[in-house]
């Protein structure tokens, strides 16, 4: 729920005295509680975003982006094909390793859109990626989940539709995502079919296609077709897809398979480095961003290859390793750094960005998990993201998707909307009304301007507890985290799903009969 959603009134001066559990009390239980959300439109950011990189510093890291892709080269593995069009488009192309001259990729994007719709099968769902909008997704790709009684185990599909059925729910959350969790209980040569028929059934709004093998990408797009018809798949966007270069510098088969599926039936991709800093690219922020742009630029420029115009997703994903142990960290200074000096390389060359999310590597929705998940959520808004995969749920560096964390996440990412929202200053924002009302040395609390605008004036958690401490007793002593799980088993227990057509749900679940037909389960 957000700020325009759960008001109750409240105007006590202060927090003394010891309150029953009755009048505003239980305003605010049935509040927390209620299910009546609004969704919110995708983010319209008012506020221009921070350049963290002088113009002397973007010259010397694209300067030196362009000596690695001519003198040391991008590795194109597994794909004879990917290899010849980079030789026809003009690049040195030895072995699988591609040389690029200076300013071919950059040539190559200008067909690029800058920015594009993705259609949901809600026309009100869909949403534009790219320019000065924001697009929250959910957590993409962990095996594991950590369910509504705590536990720790391998994911099952029952466990992808609820994170579904919770994306659609949420307000301020805009996309459906794609492999919200990894459905361990289906073989993996057919659990992608699960993954998207569940997508298109259990809520409306946008959706990611497979990339895990180039049949399952045209799967996928078949699917698209099926749901939005040919025609229109191939005049419009319906689909993202998550393509990650595999740092440093190469691009396999995998990839540049589904890559050139999306891409030649003009669906986005999203191109993004994987990035962790000191074992995958140098230990400092600007080599970090050379190599990004070398990889980055590199895919993006060849999505151009594969159909001119379709659209494309310039990304980065970066954290920081411990020197100690080696495992990776999360919301630290220097990643943030790395997001917001990639997102400045994107708007230089007119390209949607990716990155950001509420990451951490915390075992639990605990106080690291809230520290670092803002320490990469709000760079990510300050920097201008456009695409933010992993938005809510990501736990213990991504091996975990949480249900409580991933209310407490939607809960921050209403927040974050209302501020990116900027500051309201229309005749009811200035409340000069309000002002000459009140006059000196008495309040606002009765006045006309507060008693209309006190249901959406300030964002109200539907997680935190800001009640006086006895109230708090009163209420069960619950924490943050129990107070997101119950909100969890609340919306789902009065989740309906969003019609479908029949005759397309039908021509859907016949075309998954007959390709799970056609080949043995393999789990590997």
């Amino acid at each position: 729920m957000t700020d325009t959603e759960e008001k109750t009134g409240k105007a006590e001066g202060g927090r003394g005295g010891r309150r029953g559990a009755s009048g505003g009390a239980s305003a605010r239980r049935q509040a927390r509680s209620g299910v009546n959300l609004v969704s919110l439109p995708y983010i319209h950011r008012q506020l221009d975003p921070v350049d963290i990189l002088s113009t002397e510093a973007v010259e010397i890291i694209e300067h030196n982006a362009d000596i690695l892709m001519e003198e040391i080269g991008v590795v194109y593995s597994d794909d004879a094909e990917a290899l010849k069009m980079w030789k026809d488009a003009g690049a040195d192309v030895k072995g699988d390793r591609v040389h690029l001259p200076k300013g071919l990729c950059r040539e190559l994007m200008k067909t690029a859109p800058s920015s594009f719709t993705q259609h949901a099968r809600n026309p009100a769902r869909s949403v534009e990626i790219g320019g000065k909008t924001t697009v929250f997704a959910p957590v993409y790709g962990p095996p594991f989940v950590r369910d509504l009684d705590g536990a720790r185990r391998y994911a099952t599909i029952e466990d992808f539709q609820n994170f579904v059925k919770l994306a659609y729910m949420a307000p301020a959350m805009h996309h459906s995502g794609g492999t919200v969790c990894e459905p361990c209980d289906i073989a993996v040569n057919k659990r992608h079919l699960d993954m998207v028929y569940s997508h298109i059934k259990y809520s409306d709004k946008p959706f990611m296609g497979s990339v895990t093998a180039p049949e399952r990408a045209e799967d996928t797009v078949k699917m698209a077709q099926i749901l939005f018809g040919e025609e229109f798949v191939d005049q419009n966007c319906v689909l993202v897809s998550l393509v990650n270069c595999n740092s440093p510098m190469t691009l396999d088969g995998t990839m540049l398979g589904a890559l050139k599926t999306y891409a030649r039936a003009n669906q986005a991709s999203i191109v993004s480095p994987f990035i962790v800093g000191g074992a995958m690219s140098p230990v400092t922020v600007a080599g970090t961003l050379t190599q990004v742009l070398c990889e980055a630029t590199s895919a993006v420029a060849f999505s151009q290859l594969c159909r001119p115009g379709s659209p494309v997703i310039f990304g980065t994903f970066a954290t920081s390793i411990s020197m100690q142990s080696g495992a990776p960290s999360f919301g630290t200074p220097e990643p943030a750094q790395v997001l917001m000096g990639a997102a400045q390389f994107a708007r230089r060359y007119n390209l949607p960005f990716r990155s950001g999310g509420s990451l951490t590597g915390a075992k639990l929705p605990d106080a690291q998990a809230a520290y670092e998940s803002a320490n990469t959520l709000w760079p990510a808004m300050a920097g201008g993201v456009n695409f933010m995969l992993h938005s809510a749920g990501w736990l213990e560096g991504g091996l975990v998707s949480s249900y409580d964390k991933f209310i407490m996440d939607c809960d921050q990412l209403a927040a974050a909307q209302k501020f990116a929202a900027g500051v309201d200053m229309s005749e009811n924002g200035q409340a000069m009304s309000a002002i000459r009302e009140v006059g000196p040395g008495s309040h606002y609390l009765g006045c006309d301007h507060t008693q209309n605008n006190f249901k959406t004036a300030f964002f109200a958690s539907n997680v935190a507890d800001n009640n006086s401490f006895e109230q708090w007793e009163i209420e069960g002593e619950l924490r943050n985290d129990q107070r997101a799980n119950k909100v969890a088993r609340t919306w789902l227990e009065s989740y309906e799903a969003p019609a479908l057509d029949q005759g397309v749900d039908e021509a859907l679940t016949e075309f998954i009969r007959e390709k799970k037909d056609s080949m043995p389960d393999a789990f590997t």
